[in-house]
């Protein structure tokens, strides 16, 4: 064999290696492509309080690994914290709606605009020129050191007002339940004057678990408290940012992708819109007659329907399958019989005091913004705290998406 004919065969081995290792990584190129489009992309959106954060942990319980003991002793403080702010948000509608209290034990103190502190330094002044008359010609440093040693044994508060002692505590230090605010926050959610405040409660905001907590606060306050699957699914975070939660279905990964509502919050939804498969909008049905966060001059519902219409027209989406739910059915159903929809939708003809009717009507208020009459919008009327309801309708959700994404992502 020629020195010539060996360099040929030696140069014809190499090809052959090389050409099996180009071959190995195109294929585990197609592999890996492959894999990556068998991730489905799920951007949950919607306004604020609309149940976004709640469809996530339903995911969580329903495809995830649910709570441990241990994730839901971390909702204790929360729980603690939602049982506060609503009924601090109670008593300031009292005061700016001019609801009276009925019992005394509330209503001692509560609009008096002394503080505690100015009440200290009032008393103990009255007494100090009484018994150090004077204390009067003495230098005003003087008074304050013979002021501050007094004691507040010697000159007691009268008793507090329940509205007051729940109104000056600090949500974010909030650690326990203990009295004497468990009985303060009990009497004043038995006081006529309360009810009243919650029953006007689209004139504020006011979570919708307020009711939930406040009438269980004997399980609640035990000291050996655990919160429930449905005190988690309840407890109200305000979701800043965005959170992803990706589950396993069917060797398919869902990424739930959920952003925040608020206005302020959705300047960062823009990276969140490359490579989306669907849109899964929430609307609150029970919105409908309350005014936003951000203002007390705009409707809830109408808010949401702005923000509707431009994601359903936003470029990015037009390969997107919009998936519009309507949440808190529940709600809706209680709210209606007292609420009537048409004093904020004029345009509403259908029966008063109709669950059924009112949300058929809200549901074609969102279908007519789409200007794509090709283009399907899926709708669903949900609960969000009602697990085996979201079950079945994301069984349904399930379906219909891998049914518009069979070729898209290799699942035939």
């Amino acid at each position: 064999m020629t020195l010539e004919s060996m360099m040929a065969c030696c140069l014809s081995e190499e090809a052959k290696e090389s050409k099996r290792i180009n071959a190995e990584i195109d294929k585990q190129l197609r592999r890996d492509k492959r894999d990556s489009r068998r991730e489905l992309k799920l951007l949950l959106l919607g306004t604020g309080e609309s149940g976004k954060s709640t469809f996530i942990k339903q995911m969580r319980i329903i495809h995830g690994a649910g709570y441990t003991e241990e994730d839901k002793r971390g909702f204790i403080r929360l729980v603690y914290q939602n049982i506060f702010t609503s009924m601090q948000s109670m008593i300031k509608a009292t005061e700016n709606l001019k609801i009276p209290f009925k019992y005394e034990q509330n209503r001692v103190g509560c609009t008096n605009t002394i503080t505690k502190n100015q009440y200290l330094l009032h008393t103990t002044r009255i007494s100090l020129v009484r018994t150090h008359p004077q204390s009067l010609t003495l230098p005003s440093s003087l008074f304050l050191s013979l002021f501050l040693s007094v004691s507040l044994s010697v000159f007691p508060l009268p008793p507090q007002s329940n509205a007051m002692l729940v109104k000056e505590v600090d949500i974010e230090k909030i650690c326990g339940f203990d009295q004497p605010y468990i009985s303060a926050i009990k009497t004043l959610w038995a006081d006529p004057g309360i009810q009243e405040a919650y029953d006007r409660r689209r004139e504020y905001q006011l979570s919708d678990s307020t009711k939930y907590y406040l009438t269980d606060l004997d399980r609640i306050s035990d000291n050996n408290y655990l919160p429930t699957q449905q005190d988690v699914l309840r407890v109200r975070i305000p979701t800043t940012g965005i959170i992803e939660y990706p589950f396993d279905l069917s060797s398919i990964i869902f990424r739930m992708v959920d952003v925040g509502g608020q206005r302020s919050e959705r300047r960062k939804w823009i990276h969140c819109f490359e490579n989306v498969t669907s849109i899964m909008f929430l609307v609150a049905l029970s919105e409908y007659d309350q005014v936003l966060v951000e203002s007390d001059n705009e409707n809830r519902m109408e808010e949401s329907k702005a923000l509707f219409r431009t994601i359903i027209t936003y470029p990015w989406f037009q390969n997107s399958s919009v998936i519009l739910f309507l949440n808190k059915k529940d709600l809706l159903e209680e709210k209606i019989s007292y609420s009537h929809l048409v004093d904020y939708f004029p345009e509403f003809d259908g029966p008063q005091r109709d669950a059924q009717a009112g949300r058929e009507f809200i549901l074609k208020m969102f279908v007519d913004l789409n200007p794509d009459s090709d283009k399907i919008i899926y709708s669903h009327f949900t609960c969000a705290t009602d697990t085996e309801n979201i079950r079945f309708v994301f069984a349904a959700v399930k379906d219909t998406i891998l049914q518009l994404n069979l070729k898209e992502y290799n699942l035939v």
